[in-house]
């Protein structure tokens, strides 16, 4: 390979890609893979001529000097898919309120955690399937934490704001209990909001899963859902354990369907596909 890939405008050297790695692995334990140059020089070209910067250096050094990590944020955005929907792996929902839900209303109260959140699908349906099929208020008090990374994501998620295609998933009753038109989108197609009932049930906050984490728990149930694909072996042990210490006895993880505990060291009991027990 040449020392300096000539992808377009922008020059991306061997060196660049090596710091673009290091820094996904470094600050959010993303590992991107060797081959991918051209995924990098593509999806953050725009980026640097939106921010009028002359080459990928001077890219690298403004998300190294980010304090806040606003920058880090969209680097993570440009690198990874935010793929999400309404009802994904319905099974877990299906668990949810099959299995766990009694429980929970004996106790009065849940407390669950959606990680890597992404634009709030996923605690958005939570919330909806609770209030479905729980009796709230009063009998269960229930709240649900939603954290991302990605400050863009996150606020896409707080408006609650969907277009009318990102709800085929949803059952027609809910969507018709749920949602109201509002203005169109920017693209003029038609745009649902969600409940505000609903939104109150979820906060969002902006979390790097590989820093420290401000709440205690416990958790009745962490979602952490076709997240574990961008890290490595060791990524994973050190999320899964950290995951278990914030549950509480009895408590449940949630992984994707395609993702797997299988050679990590864990304190898990297994229940059923992509679902543990504390």
């Amino acid at each position: 390979m040449s020392d300096t890939l000539q992808l377009g405008t922008y020059e991306l050297t061997e060196a660049h890609f090596e710091r673009v790695r290091d820094l996904l692995y470094r600050l959010c334990g993303i590992v991107l893979r060797p081959g991918k140059e051209g995924l990098v020089k593509a999806r953050l070209s725009k980026r640097l001529r939106a921010l009028g910067l002359p080459g990928f250096a001077d890219y690298l050094a403004l998300v190294e000097g980010d304090s806040g990590g606003e920058e880090l944020s969209f680097l993570v955005d440009s690198m990874t898919t935010n793929k999400t929907s309404f009802f994904r792996e319905g099974a877990h929902f299906v668990f949810v309120t099959e299995c766990l839900l009694p429980c929970w209303e004996r106790q009065g109260r849940v407390r669950l955690w959606s990680a890597a959140c992404s634009s709030g699908e996923e605690p958005y349906t939570l919330a909806m399937v609770l209030r479905e099929h729980a009796r709230i208020p009063p009998r269960l008090d229930v709240r649900i934490l939603a954290t991302d990374i990605s400050t863009r994501v996150l606020e896409q998620a707080r408006r609650g704001q969907y277009s009318a295609d990102k709800l085929q998933d949803v059952p027609a009753a809910l969507r018709v209990r749920h949602f109201r038109p509002v203005d169109a989108s920017e693209d003029g197609g038609p745009m649902m909001e969600l409940d505000p009932e609903v939104r109150r049930m979820v906060g969002f906050a902006r979390l790097n899963l590989m820093d420290a984490w401000p709440m205690k728990g416990p958790f009745d149930a962490i979602f952490c859902r076709n997240v574990m694909i961008y890290f490595d072996k060791q990524v994973q042990g050190k999320l899964i354990n950290r995951f278990h210490d914030l549950l509480a006895p009895g408590g449940h993880l949630f992984i994707g369907h395609s993702e797997s505990l299988t050679g990590i060291v864990h304190r898990f009991r297994y229940v059923q596909p992509a679902v543990y027990l504390r």
